[in-house]
């Protein structure tokens, strides 16, 4: 059986982590009956030829131009937009003849850049299967509301990352019911983690460092971060916050930073490799994202034993932190009075009630095995072979 992945894309983003880790697990967990192909829409996936021929998966490329990736617009909202349309325009004739020459027994799933893939099986009748995996949290506008809806008939199967966003497309009349499926993203390989973090060593300053991971967007929210940190510092001033990722914003929040007097407390590390060195050497992980779904950091930092903080946003945090805070601390997204109770609550545990961290901890990386490879391939085959049958 052959699997297709196709998501295009155009700045690394979590979904190119899921999907790499889709294709790995299947390759690997399937004992080769299950076969794992990367569709290279316009060179996106280039930089990960070599991890893909490692991990034997094979890649099909839609076009050959040279340097049209590199030369795609980036860096806002609109130049991505603009960037979807001519990944959309310069693929859309081999995208179309590639899938004709597919078979019954092919799957496509298709993540990110979904709308030229979903408009083509509105006009064409392919021999192939498609579904339809629903990356992050999703924003219903008029465009893809109707574009989901015309194409549900035509999908064997919608995943969704989360049970919340599974609910909020069943009560908006989205999809069918029984199309929609919770396939949690394959984040973590918890054996790995283990044996990078026992090669790392802790530094004196683990105890008042504080992290925070995520691409310097609007979506992260790192002014409500920063303002909110600039007021806990006024009780705890030997605090220090870094803040992995790159992103647009970088230059405005160099900029606050500068304003609020705090170059000497937080800092912009830019985008890091190996995160777990610095989670290993900081005393909790902070999120303050407008929506996720789940967040990925979330369940990397639970399995590298930080305790997190993290915003009660749409949709993910809730599931895996649980309403209780069994898995670790909730704080109302945006509500900085919130934000800084929560953090106190979770500093006073951290200093004098240890059993608590401890149990959050224990909690949270138990949890993280629903998101773990070997867990998404066996869901994931699980419905391959009810489709098989």
């Amino acid at each position: 059986m052959n699997i297709y992945y196709w998501c295009p894309f155009i700045d690394y983003v979590a979904t190119v982590k899921a999907v790499l880790n889709s294709s790995i697990a299947l390759n690997k967990f399937s004992k080769n009956k299950i076969n794992p192909i990367i569709i290279n829409s316009v060179g996106e996936w280039d930089n990960y030829s070599n991890i893909l021929k490692n991990e034997n998966i094979k890649e099909i490329k839609l076009t050959e131009k040279k340097n049209l990736y590199k030369n795609l617009p980036r860096n806002s909202y609109l130049k991505s937009r603009i960037a979807y349309l001519i990944i959309s325009l310069t693929t859309f004739i081999n995208l179309t003849k590639f899938l004709k020459q597919r078979s019954q027994k092919d799957i496509i799933i298709l993540h990110l850049v979904t709308s030229l893939p979903l408009l083509l099986i509105n006009f064409f009748n392919f021999k192939c299967k498609f579904i339809l995996r629903i990356s992050g949290h999703p924003k219903l506008n008029i465009f893809r509301r109707f574009l989901w809806k015309i194409s549900g008939k035509k999908l064997q199967q919608v995943f969704a990352p989360t049970i919340e966003t599974k609910e909020k497309l069943i009560n908006q009349g989205i999809f069918e019911k029984n199309k929609l499926l919770v396939l949690r993203d394959p984040i973590i390989n918890i054996s790995e983690i283990k044996n990078q973090i026992s090669l790392i060593e802790e530094n004196k300053d683990k105890k008042r460092t504080i992290i925070s991971i995520g691409r310097l967007t609007k979506q992260k929210n790192h002014y409500f971060l920063i303002n909110s940190f600039s007021k806990i510092l006024k009780d705890k001033k030997n605090l220090k916050l870094k803040i992995l990722g790159e992103g647009e914003l970088r230059q405005n929040l160099e900029k606050l930073i500068k304003k609020k007097g705090l170059s000497d407390n937080v800092e912009l590390v830019g985008h890091v490799e190996n995160i777990y060195d610095y989670l290993k050497n900081s005393f909790c992980f902070i999120l303050t994202s407008k929506w996720e779904d789940p967040g990925f950091v979330i369940i990397e930092s639970a399995a590298a034993k930080s305790i997190v903080l993290s915003s009660d946003c749409e949709s993910g945090p809730k599931e895996f932190i649980e309403e209780n805070g069994k898995c670790g601390y909730l704080f109302n997204e945006g509500d900085e009075q919130s934000f800084i109770e929560k953090f106190n609550e979770m500093y006073e545990d951290i200093s004098n009630r240890p059993d608590i961290i401890i149990n959050k901890k224990l909690n949270a990386l138990k949890k993280t095995r629903l998101y773990s490879k070997y867990n998404h391939f066996r869901v994931l085959s699980k419905f391959l072979d009810n489709l098989k049958g």
